[in-house]
C-alpha cells in the first residue's frame, strides 16, 4: 500500500506480520510458517519458477528473514526446520543460477572495482538517483524510501555474517567499517535507526517490515542476494564484492539523495541519513578496496571471481530495480504494488 502522509512517530519494535502470498510456491510456505498443514513445494516445482517473479522472491525474502527478526506468531524453531531449509536450498539454486547467468563473470577484480569507480554522467537512463535529485517529486522519494527500508532498517546486518570467515587484515578491516555503520558505539547513531527517523521525517511509518507487502520483486531481489551471499560461507567472496559495490557507489549517490531531499522540501532527519552517508562511504570505499578485497585476496587469492561475481550481481539487480522504478514514474504509475487509492 502507498505510504500514508501522516507523520509516524517511533513505537516499541515488534515481529512483522506474514505477508499475503504471491503465487503457488509462496502460498504453501506461508501457510507452513502460520502452523496450517499442507504440502510444501517441491524441488520440481521450484526449479520451474521464475527467478526474478515475486513467487520465488517472497518466498525467498520470508525464510531468509527467519534468520532477522522472523515474524510475529512464527514458531523462532522454524529457522532450522529441514523441510523448509530444503524449499530454501531450491529456491536458492534458481536464484544463483539466474545471477550467474546475468552476469559476464571473470577474475579480475581490479577491473570490476574500476568500473563502479564510473560515475553515470546526468541520466543513462536507469539512474534512480539523478532523476530523483533533477526531477524527482516528494511522492516519489517517499516511495524509495519505503522500498529501501527492506535492507535500511536491517543496514549492515547482513554483512556481519562474513565477518567470522574472514581473517587478518580483511577482517579488521571488516569489523571497522561495520563499527560505523553500527554508530560506533552510540545507539541513536546506527544507521538503520538513522533510516527509521528518515522514514519518520518523510511520513512513512519506520515500523520494520512494514512495507514488505508494497515492494516488487525487483526490491526484494537486492535485500535476498545479501542474505543469500551471508548465509553461505562457500559465497564469502561474493558478499564482499556486494560490500564493495554498496560503499563504493554509496558517496557519489547518497549526495544526490541529500539534494534531492532538500530540493522535495524534506526535513532534516531525512536529510542526515544520506549526509551521513556522504562522508562515512567516502572513506568506506578506500578501506574496503585497499584492506577488505586487497586482504581477502592476500589470504585466499581463488575467491577473485567470487568478489567479481558479488560485484556484478549487484549491478544487475540494481539496474532491474531502477529500470521498474523509472518505468513507473514516468508512466505516471505508483513503483508500490498497490495503487495510490489504497493508501494508509
Amino acid at each position: 500500500m502507498t505510504p500514508s502522509p501522516e507523520a509516524h512517530t517511533h513505537r516499541p519494535e515488534t515481529e512483522p506480520a506474514l505477508p499475503d502470498p504471491r503465487g503457488p510456491l509462496s502460498e504453501r510456505v506461508l501457510a507452513a510458517l502460520a502452523g496450517r498443514p499442507g504440502a510444501l513445494p517441491s524441488e520440481d516445482e521450484t526449479a520451474r519458477a521464475d527467478p526474478y517473479g515475486d513467487d520465488l522472491q517472497l518466498l525467498l525474502y520470508v525464510l531468509y528473514e527467519l534468520h532477522y527478526r522472523g515474524f510475529a506468531e512464527v514458531d523462532e524453531a522454524l529457522e532450522w526446520e529441514p523441510r523448509l531449509l530444503a524449499v530454501r536450498a531450491a529456491a536458492e539454486d534458481v536464484f544463483l543460477r539466474a545471477l550467474r547467468e546475468g552476469t559476464t563473470g571473470g577474475k579480475d577484480v581490479e577491473e570490476a572495482v574500476g568500473a563502479l569507480l564510473l560515475e553515470p554522467v546526468g541520466d543513462d537512463g536507469h539512474s534512480v538517483s539523478h532523476h530523483l535529485q533533477r526531477e524527482g517529486t516528494l511522492e516519489q522519494l517517499r516511495e524509495y524510501a519505503a522500498l529501501r527500508s527492506l535492507y535500511h532498517l536491517k543496514e549492515a546486518d547482513p554483512h556481519v555474517w562474513v565477518v567470522p570467515r574472514l581473517r587478518g587484515r580483511a577482517k579488521a578491516a571488516m569489523v571497522a567499517v561495520e563499527y560505523d555503520e553500527f554508530g560506533a558505539g552510540r545507539a541513536e547513531n546506527i544507521h538503520a535507526r538513522l533510516y527509521a527517523d528518515l522514514m519518520a521525517d518523510l511520513g512513512l511509518d519506520p515500523a520494520y517490515g512494514r512495507y514488505l507487502e508494497t515492494a516488487p520483486a525487483e526490491a526484494l531481489a537486492t535485500v535476498n542476494q545479501m542474505s543469500l551471499f551471508g548465509l553461505h560461507r562457500r559465497l564469502r567472496g561474493a558478499l564482499v564484492g556486494h560490500f564493495a559495490a554498496v560503499e563504493i557507489t554509496s558517496s557519489p549517490g547518497s549526495r544526490r539523495l541529500a539534494k534531492a531531499l532538500r530540493r522535495a522540501g524534506a526535513g532534516a532527519a531525512a536529510q542526515r541519513f544520506y549526509d551521513e552517508h556522504v562522508e562515512a562511504d567516502a572513506v568506506h570505499e578506500q578501506v574496503v578496496r585497499r584492506d577488505v578485497i586487497g586482504g581477502l585476496l592476500e589470504d585466499e587469492p581463488q575467491l577473485a571471481p567470487d568478489i567479481v561475481l558479488g560485484i556484478e550481481t549487484t549491478g544487475l539487480l540494481e539496474d532491474r530495480l531502477g529500470e521498474h522504478l523509472l518505468a513507473s514514474w514516468r508512466g505516471g504509475r505508483t513503483a508500490l504494488r498497490t495503487p495510490p487509492s489504497a493508501s494508509s
